[in-house]
Parts: structure tokens; sequence; C-alpha cells
């Protein structure tokens, strides 16, 4: 597993990030999160991302693909407007100057690029990664992955269900698709950071650099200071 070495890690600061290995990714002309700034409390900040195997795709925009708004495929297609995290790769998110703070239902929303095969929606295409949240970036708060790969039930897994914003709010929740979770089913109540872990259980076939969780997006539906 590699460290990706973020040259930027805040929104709008006007650098690159390295790409592992100097490949390409194919993901140079994807939308710029950062122009729909304005639409909710998004993800401000990469802390850390630790690539998995056959890593890569996206990493060239990195870090402003995976900040502001998603920009979803819907249900019959990916987006690309994603960073591969690899197998068993992961990724920390910053929200800064906002947290998530404890509201009635769910707090955020992790946005991947899940899609239903042949359009069934009982057949969907997912590559699931386990939540958690912290406060102080040390302690943490993991949501219940239950993934098998390829195999639902998911437990409370991000990455399994499609993304409909646009044409919807991202903040739009249910209408905006993703997979939204609640800080209060962990007895939290105020959180600074997501963290996202690879579980999709997927096999590095080099010279493939899109293995694993499919990062676009996160958004904050109740935030505070």
């Amino acid at each position: 597993m590699r460290r990706i070495s973020l040259v930027v890690l805040c929104m709008g600061c006007g650098g690159v990030a390295t790409q592992p290995d100097g490949g390409t990714d194919g993901a140079s002309d994807a939308p710029n999160d950062a122009a729909h700034e304005d639409a909710g409390a998004f993800a401000t900040g990469v802390v850390s991302f630790e690539a998995g195997a056959c890593s890569g795709f996206g990493a060239s925009d990195m870090p402003q693909i995976v900040l502001g708004a998603p920009v979803g495929g819907g249900t019959s297609q990916g987006s690309t407007d994603v960073v591969s995290l690899g197998a068993g790769g992961s990724i920390v998110l910053s929200f800064a100057p906002n947290a998530i703070v404890d509201g009635p239902g769910p707090d955020f929303v992790v946005f991947e690029n899940a899609f239903f095969v042949s359009g069934n929606p009982n057949n969907v295409y997912a590559e699931p990664g386990e939540v958690s949240v912290s406060d102080d970036g040390v302690v943490w708060s993991t949501y219940p992955c239950t993934a098998t790969a390829g195999n639902p039930p998911y437990g409370q897994c991000a990455g399994t269900h499609p993304v409909f914003s646009p044409p919807y709010a991202p903040t739009d929740y249910p209408n905006c698709g993703g997979d939204a979770f609640d800080l209060a089913d962990l007895g939290v109540t105020h959180a600074r950071y997501v963290r996202i872990v690879d579980h999709s259980g997927e096999t590095c076939t080099p010279p493939q650099n899109n293995t694993g969780f499919d990062l676009d997006a996160i958004v904050i539906l109740h935030p505070g200071p």
C-alpha cells in the first residue's frame, strides 16, 4: 500500500496533487466539483490518502476531484468524477470550517459510483467501503460494514447506491442518491473527519488502475461549527 503525498489539501489553493507511479488515469477531463461549492457543506480537504493496489484512477485530479459536490452517473453507469482507492486503500477527508453535527435523520451522505447492471435495481454493481467518523482525527467510530465481494446485504457500507446528483441537489436526500449515515447510530454528536476504507474485496490485476471503492464526494446534511 502506498501513501500518496498531496501537494494541495484544500479547495481553491491553486496547486496540484502528485500521481502514484507516474501513470495516467483517464479522468483529467472530469467536471470540477469546486464549481458547485455553494450547493451545500462538502469536504474541503484531504488529510490522508493510503492508496491500495491497482489504484490511480482520478489521482491526477486530487484533491479537487473529491471536494465539492458529486457528479453522479445515475443508474446505468458509474461516474468518472472519482478517485479509486485501490484494493484495501483508504482516504480521510475534513470539512473545515464546518463539521458534521447530529440532527434529525441522516447527517451526511457519501457518494460513490455504484450502478444497476443492465438496469436491474436488484443487481447493483457495488464496491463497498467502510465508513468511520472522528472529531479529533485520532479516535474513530466505525459503521458496521458487512461487505462480502459482490454479495449484499452490505450493512452500513458506502458505495452501494447510485448517485442522482445532479440534477437533484446533493443535500436533497434521498432523491440525490448515495449512502446516508446518522451519527446517532454510533452515539456520536459531532465529527470533523470522515474516513473510508475499501472493503470491495476486489483483486488487483495490473495494469488496472480503478480497483476498489471510488469516491466522488461527501455532503453534510447537518453542518455546524
